[in-house]
């Protein structure tokens, strides 16, 4: 068999990307999907319309992806697919009928913010510290445990009907699984499941504890599976035949993998619609001391666990998107890097995109997004220029967090995602950060890293040193900006960030 069919399920699209064994994209599709936003800070998906574009872009990458059979691509036989490797958005929460298949209400999404009262509660009666203990995550609303319990409280009869077996809860990737094999699986991964602020990542079981805590029935909760193995089989007229599926894994924790950050101290940060870096830490969880997640990177068939610290910043490419959508300041995303070059600074004017508040290191879900310093001197080049250091603020914040917990100095960082794509933005990055910066030649390193994971279970890959030798350099930016300009930057970002937060009404 010839190719694996990687699933890489987004939070703005549904992608499906096809690799061959030299890692290389053969054909791909994808589809977006609506967002809703049916209140302030409430952010939500139609699982159905997760699941449709889903299945949709894997059958148009089959049939020759979204370029077309006559303008290069090519009819592939389901029977030519070595395994079907399964990535997703995180903590993202479905709660579904076992008998029916339909979602009792939207999903509730990773940005959503509609129980920062709860979470608030949470911290102020001490559970911060038995939480940050078994899951590694600090109490927030980013997490799918309050959205969850938000499902059972204030859907009529959920929670009884939960207690009796007849719902199922997941996050994409299970309930991806769910609609792949027709119900015959209700699983997810060790990634994703430490992503829910109920499972203990020390035990690697759901914790009863913290079950008890959210008022969550274990009945309700999927069985949890190594990230690499073959998990069950798609229902053979979905595709034509039945695939195994082989790996889930949640996006940035495939992307760590898609890197070949196989590594303690090895990191990378993926430019997305939020900006995600992990370190690889090794086989041992590192608590935080700034504010940093310690999660599960990955585990492999035979049960070894690779831990990894990470910083997450909420906005990133959505920055750049709501400059696009919100304000009407470019055409496309990709308009931004040289309305954003056309000034040769910001004017000392910085954006803070807190919009669903902010992320590590600080953790402030009552934040808000600000723009400070504009004068009558301010045009949309210098709001553009501002939003993307932004993002490379944010990210350069995340990394020092980094370095101190891990006691690591990194000597680069590896770049993926859409955004990473921006040249001047890697440069900033570069700069802010005063580390190499390193784009590799295949971007889609979170699809890739599914497709890895799934690959080495099947033998599609024998080892990671096959992987590691197909990881190739694109670009390599290297800091330009010296260390006086680099700290009075940053100290001026540290300023505006101030200004931002705890503006929220709660």
């Amino acid at each position: 068999m010839d190719f694996i069919l990687a699933l890489d399920q987004g939070t703005t699209s549904s992608r499906a990307i096809i690799f061959n064994a030299r890692g290389e994209v053969v054909q791909s599709s994808q589809k977006e999907y609506p967002q809703i936003f049916p209140r302030p800070g409430w952010v939500e998906h139609n699982a159905l319309d997760i699941w449709a574009t889903q299945r949709q872009v894997a059958l148009t990458a089959l049939k020759g992806g979204d370029q077309g059979v006559g303008a290069g691509g090519r009819l592939i036989d389901a029977r030519q697919i070595n395994s079907i490797a399964i990535t997703n958005q995180r903590e993202t929460s479905v709660l579904w009928d076992r008998q029916t298949g339909q979602p009792l209400a939207n999903a509730i999404v990773w940005q959503d913010r509609r129980t920062t009262e709860l979470c608030q509660q949470l911290r102020d009666q001490g559970h911060g510290g038995m939480i940050a203990q078994k899951t590694g995550l600090v109490i927030d609303s980013y997490f799918s445990a309050t959205k969850l319990k938000w499902l059972l409280d204030n859907i009529p009869g959920a929670r009884t009907r939960a207690q009796r077996g007849e719902l199922a809860f997941g996050t994409i990737d299970a309930w991806l699984v769910w609609n792949l094999t027709q119900g015959a699986v209700h699983a997810t991964d060790v990634t994703n499941a430490s992503r829910t602020m109920l499972f203990n990542i020390n035990t690697l079981q759901w914790d009863q504890t913290l079950l008890d805590l959210f008022d969550i029935p274990r009945e309700v909760l999927p069985q949890v599976v190594p990230t690499s193995g073959v998990l069950g089989h798609t229902k053979s007229e979905l595709f034509g035949a039945a695939l195994p599926i082989a790996s889930l894994v949640g996006d940035q924790q495939g992307a760590c993998f898609g890197q070949a950050c196989f590594e303690p101290g090895m990191a990378k940060n993926t430019f997305g619609t939020g900006c995600f870096m992990l370190m690889n830490t090794g086989t041992k969880p590192v608590a935080s001391q700034y504010k940093l997640l310690t999660t599960i990177g990955w585990q492999a068939q035979d049960q070894t666990s690779t831990y990894c610290l990470e910083g997450s910043v909420f906005m990133g490419g959505a920055t750049v998107q709501w400059l696009r959508d919100g304000l009407g300041i470019i055409q496309q995303s990709a308009d931004i890097e040289a309305l954003a070059a056309s000034v040769p600074d910001t004017g000392d004017t910085y954006l803070i995109p807190a919009f669903t508040g902010l992320g590590a290191p600080d953790w402030d879900s009552l934040a808000r997004g600000t723009i400070v310093g504009m004068t009558r001197g301010t045009q949309k080049a210098h709001i553009a220029r501002a939003a993307l250091e932004a993002i490379a603020l944010q990210v350069t914040g995340v990394l020092g967090a980094m370095e101190q917990d891990a006691g690591i100095a990194l000597k680069e960082l590896r770049v993926d995602g859409g955004a990473s794509q921006n040249n001047l933005l890697m440069q900033m990055q570069a700069d802010f950060a005063g580390v190499a910066v390193v784009r590799p030649r295949i971007t889609e390193t979170t699809a890739l890293g599914a497709a890895y994971l799934a690959g080495l279970s099947t033998g599609f890959w024998q080892h990671k040193a096959q992987l590691e030798a197909l990881w190739m350099i694109d670009r390599r930016f290297e800091p330009k900006l010296n260390q006086a300009a680099r700290t009075e930057k940053i100290a001026r970002w540290r300023q505006a960030v101030d200004r931002s937060k705890g503006w929220a009404k709660v």
